[in-house]
This record gives structure tokens, C-alpha cells and sequence, in this order.
């Protein structure tokens, strides 16, 4: 568990930094109370605006992150966008500003506690949240995601943590800390991929890219531990559990408690689609599904979340349970739950304990979707691939009976191995038609041998096959490798599969008149 540990813990921790607390001072216009609590990019303090009297929760920027220019952006952008939303379930922001080189936003304080608490002390208690608190905490954070969206803002960092239960019972979401504005610049830089990976969406945590899509899948983690109690993909290791996400199919929350109504079940079902085109599209459209499926089951929704008083840190000086907007953490007595916080170096650690041969495959592929995003594959008929295959095919025999007859038969003695280039050729070009990514298995093999008998054949060193006779595995385990990898992408791995043929089909091609003009000039 010790790598997860370092995932989980707070990077201010990772780096052995203790803050220098602001408590007592001014901050611009506000009175600093006391520190809350701290998170992935700032600490967060209780202060005072005395012109108002009003309290507020500030965020001050981590101070090891100010000479970081990309994290300074960030702060400067997270300000900004969220400082212009204007809703009931969506923390407000006041203000933004910079004293001494201290950065740092000013948002409303809020009583109450984070879903992360509320779920720890059901869990503590070996009990589940009721069905209609439940679905009134989602359509809360739907109703705010939806606005956030509207307005061209993704949240991208989803989990019980940055969602607040407030004391007028409700549900606001919080800590929008590496939201970005929609078809801008991705502030998502130099291999740097924030978040928490527990709640994170497939191809966030493979490519670093996000919609609103990758939103619905987050809320719909947090929907599947409201409902079970549990997370469905962990591991120990970041790599470990990105994998999870990626390939593991989901448990359906029924095998792990039968009294889950299955309406409830296939909404998370739904929500936690691989795919993003298989999710759904808005979060309207999911609030939609969800009442819907409250109604089937015949579950009263309360017009409040009911929040009991939860013992804090902080209950001690006020007497009152107080839980902050922002980064604020609230800590838990039973140290068996792990900090959610936000890694923002959770790409770098991916990184450091990512295999190679997985990074270079990662790295080819952002390339390539950095192309094109490709919304829709539709597999192409067969029989013109085919056709046109075939006639390849005859043309090359036919291009060898002609060589051979001028020539001599050594010509077809050393070209013969383009043969089976050839029919690699027939089964690349279905690949390409169909989009089917297990064809490259047998398309890649077959051409793979072909060049390797050609190599054999127009040198005349078959003695060489002692030494190079292992990579006949090698290419056929490289086939079945890229071929599970192409199709765990879904339309992704389609779209990519398609290109791959088209590009093996040329290659073919273009390698068949070199390798017969040599089939002459060789002796």
C-alpha cells in the first residue's frame, strides 16, 4: 500500500513542507482567523472581512507552486471561471487578488460536512445512505454540474471530498481547482495530470483529456459509493488502478448488496461506460434517468439532506461543526479511509512507475488522437476490400510469372516470400474496412514473416535463422498485445485499427517493387 499512501497523502507532505501559518495577519482586506485545512494546491484559512462582517473560507496558493508559472496560470484561471458562476449548488466565489506573493481566492464559508465525511460515518456505522437522500445529494450536484457545464466549465476533479452537505440540507459542489474553460488551452502540461484516480475517468487518465463526459463518469464513481459503500476500482499502485479503469468491467452494485433497486443500478451502469459516447451526454440527461429511476423504484425524495452533527477538529473551539469550500480537508477518526486529496503530480508518478513499452504506446497514441478526435466509426462492407485485395494479389503473381519468364525462375525463387506479403495485404485491408482491431493479429503476422522470408530468400542466409528465430514469438506476442490494446479503446481503438490497416496496406505495397527489382539484380 505504500505507493498508493503516496498518491493519497498531501503533496505538501510528500515534500516535507510546513507552511508558514497566516493566522493573525491581513490579507488584504480580510482578517485571517484560523488555518482549516489544506489540499493538492493551497491552504485554506477561516478570515474575517470586517466592512461586511462577513466570514469567509481563503485559498492561498501552496508557496512552493509560485515560481511554477503553469500552476500560477491555473490558480489565476480556476479564480476566474469559477468567480463568474452563480448558483445555489455551486460554491461562491468573492474574490481574487495577490499580497506578498501570496495568492489567493476569497469563497463563501459554509456549515455543514462533505459527502466524504457524511459517507465515512455511514460506513463506520456498517450502514448505506438512505435511497432518497441519496438521489436528492445527486440531483443537487447534477443541477450545479449542468449550470457549470452550460457555461463551459468542467469540474475534472469530482469525489465526496469536493462536495459539500450544507447545514440548510444541500448538496454545493466545491474545489473547482483544475476546472479549464472548454476548447481553450489545456492546462494539463510537461506530462502533468491532476486528480484523483480513484474517481477519474478513462481517457482523463490516459490522455489528460476531459469533457463533460468524464464529469458524468466521476459523479457516477461517487453514485456507486453512495450506493455500496465502496469504491469500484483500486489498487496500489497508480498504474494498478488506471488499468482498473480502463479494462476491468464493473460489479454490479447488486453483488455486493442485493437490496439495490436495479432501476438505481443501471444509471451508475450507464454513468461508468468505457466509452464516452456511451455514457450520457449531459448531466440534464442523467438527472432525468435518475428520477426516473427513483420512481420506479418507489423512492420518496426528501426536499433536504438530512445532516447530522459529525465531530470535527474544529468542533472543539466553536461548538459548531464547520466545513469549508476550496481545498478544506476535513480529517477522519478511523485512519483505515484514505485523504482524497488532488495529486497534481499524478501524471509524473504514472510516469516514474509506468513501464516502457506501455509509455511509448501511450505517447504514439496521444499523437495519433491528437490528429483527430474521431466521433464515430462506422465499419465499411467488406467486398470492395476485398476486391481490390485480390486484384493486388494477381497483379503480384502476375508481375512474377512476367519476371520469371524474362529473367529466369530465380526471379520467383528469391520473390516468392511476396506471396505471403500479399495475402497479409488481403487481411490488412479488412482490418481497414471492418475497423476490427483483432484482424491486425493475423494481418500483422502474416506480413511480419513475409519480410522475414523475403530478408532469407534475396540474401540466401537462412543460416541466419538460429539467431533471428526468436522473433517470430516476439512478433506474433506483439500482435496479440497491440490487438487487446486496440480493442480495450473502443471507437478510439476502431478508428486506429482502421488507420493501422490502411497503413500496412501501403507499406505492402510500396515494398513490392523494391523487393522484385532486387529479385532480378541479385545474383
Amino acid at each position: 500500500m505504500r505507493l498508493m499512501e503516496i498518491i493519497l497523502s498531501s503533496p505538501w507532505k510528500q515534500i516535507n513542507m510546513s507552511p508558514i501559518s497566516l493566522e493573525g495577519q491581513m490579507l488584504g482586506k480580510y482578517h485571517i482567523l484560523q488555518p482549516l485545512g489544506r489540499g493538492g494546491m493551497a491552504q485554506v484559512y477561516k478570515a474575517y472581512h470586517p466592512q461586511l462582517d462577513r466570514y469567509v473560507a481563503i485559498k492561498v496558493l501552496r508557496p512552493d507552486l509560485v515560481e511554477e508559472s503553469e500552476f500560477l496560470t491555473r490558480f489565476r484561471h480556476e479564480a476566474r471561471a469559477i468567480a463568474a458562476l452563480r448558483h445555489p449548488n455551486i460554491v461562491q466565489v468573492y474574490d481574487f487578488d495577490a499580497q506578498d506573493d501570496l495568492y489567493y481566492m476569497v469563497m463563501e464559508l459554509l456549515e455543514g460536512n462533505t459527502l466524504k465525511a457524511h459517507l465515512n460515518a455511514f460506513r463506520t456505522r456498517g450502514e448505506r445512505l438512505p435511497p432518497g437522500e441519496l438521489v436528492r445529494i445527486l440531483c443537487d450536484v447534477l443541477d450545479g454540474l449542468a449550470y457549470a457545464h452550460g457555461e463551459g466549465i468542467i469540474h475534472r476533479d469530482l469525489k465526496p471530498a469536493n462536495i459539500l452537505l450544507t447545514q440548510k440540507g444541500q448538496a454545493v459542489l466545491t474545489d473547482f481547482g483544475i476546472a479549464q474553460i472548454i476548447g481553450t488551452t489545456q492546462y494539463t502540461v510537461s506530462g502533468v495530470l491532476m486528480g484523483t484516480l480513484n474517481y477519474m475517468a478513462p481517457e482523463q487518465g490516459l490522455h489528460g483529456r476531459c469533457d463533460e463526459r468524464s464529469d458524468i463518469y466521476a459523479l457516477g464513481i461517487v453514485y456507486y459509493e453512495m450506493l455500496t459503500g465502496t469504491v469500484p476500482f483500486e489498487a496500489d499502485t497508480p498504474l494498478a488502478t488506471l488499468m482498473k479503469h480502463l479494462n476491468d468491467p464493473l460489479l454490479l452494485p447488486h453483488k455486493l448488496d442485493q437490496e439495490i433497486p436495479i432501476a438505481l443500478e443501471e444509471v451508475v451502469i450507464k454513468a461508468l461506460a468505457k466509452s464516452p459516447e456511451d455514457r450520457y451526454q449531459s448531466a440534464n440527461e442523467m438527472k432525468e434517468a435518475v428520477l426516473n429511476a427513483a420512481q420506479a423504484a418507489g423512492i420518496e425524495l426528501p426536499k433536504v439532506v438530512n445532516l447530522p452533527g459529525i465531530a470535527s477538529p474544529s468542533a472543539g473551539r466553536g461548538g459548531t461543526v464547520a466545513v469549508f469550500s476550496g481545498s478544506a480537508r476535513q480529517n477522519i477518526p478511523d485512519d483505515n479511509f484514505a485523504s482524497g486529496d488532488t495529486d497534481i503530480r499524478l501524471g509524473q508518478k504514472l510516469g516514474q512507475r509506468t513501464p516502457g513499452f506501455l509509455g511509448v504506446f501511450r505517447s504514439v497514441e496521444n499523437i495519433l488522437a491528437s490528429w483527430v478526435t474521431p466521433k464515430n466509426v462506422t465499419p465499411k462492407k467488406a467486398g470492395p476490400a476485398v476486391l481490390y485485395a485480390v486484384g493486388w494479389m494477381v497483379l503480384v503473381n502476375m508481375a512474377l510469372l512476367w519476371a520469371s519468364g524474362v529473367f529466369g525462375w530465380k526471379v520467383f525463387g528469391k520473390a516468392w516470400p511476396v506471396e505471403l506479403i500479399a495475402a497479409g495485404t488481403l487481411l490488412a485491408a479488412l482490418m481497414a474496412a471492418l475497423a476490427n482491431p483483432w484482424l491486425f493479429i493475423p494481418a500483422g503476422i502474416t506480413i511480419g514473416l513475409g519480410f522475414m522470408f523475403t530478408y532469407y530468400a534475396l540474401t540466401g542466409w537462412w543460416r541466419h535463422w538460429i539467431v533471428f528465430w526468436p522473433l517470430v514469438p516476439i512478433l506474433v506476442g506483439v500482435c496479440i498485445v497491440a490487438a487487446v490494446l486496440l480493442s480495450r479503446q473502443g471507437r478510439q481503438g476502431q478508428w486506429l485499427s482502421r488507420y493501422l490497416g490502411i497503413l500496412m496496406v501501403a507499406v505492402s505495397v510500396v515494398a513490392f517493387l523494391p523487393i522484385l527489382a532486387l529479385s532480378i539484380l541479385l545474383p
